[in-house]
């Protein structure tokens, strides 16, 4: 790393200059990897073990106790709520990990950032880029469960996982945003915590889109009319990224077909923008992240 001052900023990086630290992302990522679960019995184990445990929760009240319907899976023939619930969790619980991890990982690694310069995005992206570790080890049991129940999965995994690229962009550009965030409004953490609880009631995690074409309707039938306007409840709802995202990764692994265009376009235009705001601003508010840590 050159040894400039941590204060200093480089506001123009050459391409030769950014693949200098493509080891750097390396190491922090690997350096990520290994200490999430250092001095721990089941190690990487535990990224299996809380979905699973997440996927009994939900499984229990929605599944068992309010007894939500959900589609078998077409093709796929596949009609286990449980499987259906972990194709929607397992993205959900990705972008959370990584967009949590990123905001926290300037304010994580303050000491380094006063020491010596080098491209304080690298930090971020290491973070995201470890989720990922874990979240193809979750998608890899998820796949060999789905066979097990007569899902021909092997043929989607590719498509699956260009849709873990975008959402790994989606989540990065987050991820950068809020990192320099939590640098300057330290409120920020606490303010995402309830924000994503919000979120998660608001993406059809754990139950299908149905039930708010079903809502909708019914505010349809009893003349809800704000400000004497039609209320599209389900155009703002699929306003959500996260919406798509599920979308396509149910359509991949639970029902073995291609996602529906008008997802896929959604969640690349979402992943495209995300990435490219996401650095605009963490560029535009670097320059004195030192000095605030």
């Amino acid at each position: 790393m050159s040894q400039l001052p941590a204060t200093a900023d480089a506001p123009r990086r050459t391409a030769s200059e950014l693949r200098g630290f493509r080891e750097l992302l390396v190491n922090l990522t690997l350096r990520e990897v290994r200490g999430k679960y250092k001095r721990t019995v089941l190690g990487q184990g535990w990224s299996l073990l809380n979905p699973v445990a997440a996927m009994l929760i939900f499984t229990a009240v929605f599944g068992l106790l309010l007894r939500i319907k959900v589609p078998a899976g077409s093709p796929s023939g596949v009609d286990i709520f449980a499987l259906w619930l972990v194709c929607g969790l397992l993205p959900w619980n990705f972008l959370t990990s990584a967009m949590t991890g990123g905001m926290g990982a300037l304010v994580g690694n303050a000491n380094l950032i006063k020491k010596v310069y080098f491209p304080r995005e690298v930090l971020v992206a290491a973070t995201v880029l470890s989720w990922d570790v874990s979240f193809a080890f979750e998608l890899g049991v998820l796949a060999a469960a789905l066979m097990i129940f007569g899902a021909f999965v092997l043929p989607w995994l590719p498509v699956a996982a260009v849709f873990v690229v975008l959402l790994t962009a989606f989540a990065l550009g987050l991820g950068l945003a809020l990192s320099v965030a939590n640098v300057y409004f330290r409120d920020t953490t606490h303010f995402m915590n309830i924000l994503l609880q919000i979120w998660f009631y608001a993406t059809p995690v754990v139950y299908p889109m149905s039930y708010v074409t079903e809502a909708a309707r019914k505010l349809d039938q009893k003349g809800f009319r704000p400000f004497g306007h039609h209320f599209p409840l389900e155009f703002i709802y699929r306003l959500n990224p996260m919406e798509r995202f599920v979308n396509c990764f149910r359509a991949t692994l639970y029902d073995n077909r291609w996602p529906a265009l008008a997802d896929s376009l959604y969640a690349a235009a979402a992943a495209a923008a995300s990435l490219l705001i996401g650095y605009a601003v963490f560029r535009r508010y670097e320059g004195r992240l030192a000095e605030e840590l």
